[in-house]
């Protein structure tokens, strides 16, 4: 048979609700893979709570701004513009560009398209980057690509910022899965005329509830966008936490040797089930099989939730199950290798 996969694209992950609606409350509660956060979050001991009770202070957030200019290798500190998540300004950065052609380069993650159009700008999709740039002001990519993992490299992404400047255009590079890959990042272009970089805190350090997230921009572009923002933008424990966060040296590394292994440890999995990953990062892999849509149903059925995509029905991706959740995927995947459909 072939498993019906729900009707619309869930072009952000993590839509339990959905699941739930489809298959019910599974006994163990739900294993959601369907997202690329860090299945093991960053400690949060409690003692930020007093930060609920005052308003932000400007100091704080210039504390984490310099927290993050450090982390991400920003020359200067008034380049990074905190936010209360990365899709708030995904939200606003299409209100503060002059209407005109965008080309986003996908596949991609979904949540682009629908505020530029909003906003009066055309958009087009473009399979590949010199296309992208042939005829827009505004071109937009991931890197590393959500969901397949493709990559460009920095020096690359410096020249097509200056390509679309030199036009009054930009280039907005979305690094929200680079964290595990910080060569990959552009962030120490930062203040190039046209280039705007988007980082997420709470993939890396699993803290998507905070609602995080951080545009680096040349500084006529991120004074507009912090006062469109408007005061207090971040909230008081995402200031203190993020601050901690993006300074503990010790944890982000051995963070990244652990997510390295689990990705290893996920690969082995889904190739031992007979399924081809056709790239990912080190917090999602995708695979790709013409199986796929009753795959999706079989884990669902079994409580787990993966990402599948409506417009590529032999495409699933897999984030990382924390350690608690390795067991329950391996004995789904071994029942699916064996054929034992749910």
């Amino acid at each position: 048979m072939t498993g019906k996969v729900m009707p619309d694209d869930i072009y952000h992950g993590g839509d339990l609700d959905r699941a739930r609606a489809r298959w019910g409350e599974p006994d163990g509660g739900w294993l959601d893979l369907s997202t690329g956060i860090n299945p093991e979050p960053y400690p949060v001991d409690g003692a930020e709570g007093a930060d609920f009770a005052s308003l932000p202070q400007p100091v704080a957030c210039e504390k984490l701004m310099a927290a993050a200019a450090a982390y991400y290798g920003v020359p200067d500190p008034a380049l990074v513009v905190p936010a209360p998540g990365t899709q708030a300004v995904i939200q606003w950065l299409p209100r503060l560009c002059p209407p005109g052609p965008v080309a986003i380069n996908g596949p991609t993650y979904g949540g682009y398209t629908e505020p530029w159009r909003a906003a009066g700008h055309g958009v087009t999709m473009a399979l590949d980057l010199a296309h992208a740039t042939e005829n827009a002001a505004t071109v937009i990519l991931a890197n590393p690509n959500n969901p397949d993992g493709r990559r460009v490299q920095p020096a690359e992404l410096g020249r097509v910022a200056k390509t679309l400047a030199a036009r009054g255009g930009r280039l907005i590079v979305d690094e929200a899965f680079a964290d595990t890959e910080p060569a990959l990042s552009a962030a120490s272009l930062t203040g190039t005329d046209g280039l705007v970089i988007l980082r997420s805190f709470g993939k890396f350090f699993g803290l998507a509830g905070l609602r995080l997230g951080f545009a680096l921009a040349p500084a006529d572009l991120a004074m507009a966008l912090r006062g469109a923002l408007g005061p207090w933008a971040v909230s008081g424990p995402a200031l203190a936490i993020g601050t901690k966060a993006l300074a503990d040296r010790s944890w982000i590394a051995a963070t990244r040797a652990r997510l390295g292994e689990g990705r290893a440890n996920l690969d082995d999995m889904l190739v031992g089930a007979g399924l081809k990953i056709i790239g990912g990062t080190d917090l999602f892999r995708l695979v790709e099989d013409e199986a796929a849509p009753d795959l999706f149903q079989h884990l669902g059925h079994a409580g787990i939730f993966a990402r599948h995509f409506t417009e590529r029905p032999h495409w699933l991706r897999f984030g990382l199950p924390p350690t608690a959740g390795v067991p329950r995927l391996e004995a789904a995947l071994k029942a699916w290798r064996q054929g034992v459909f749910r």
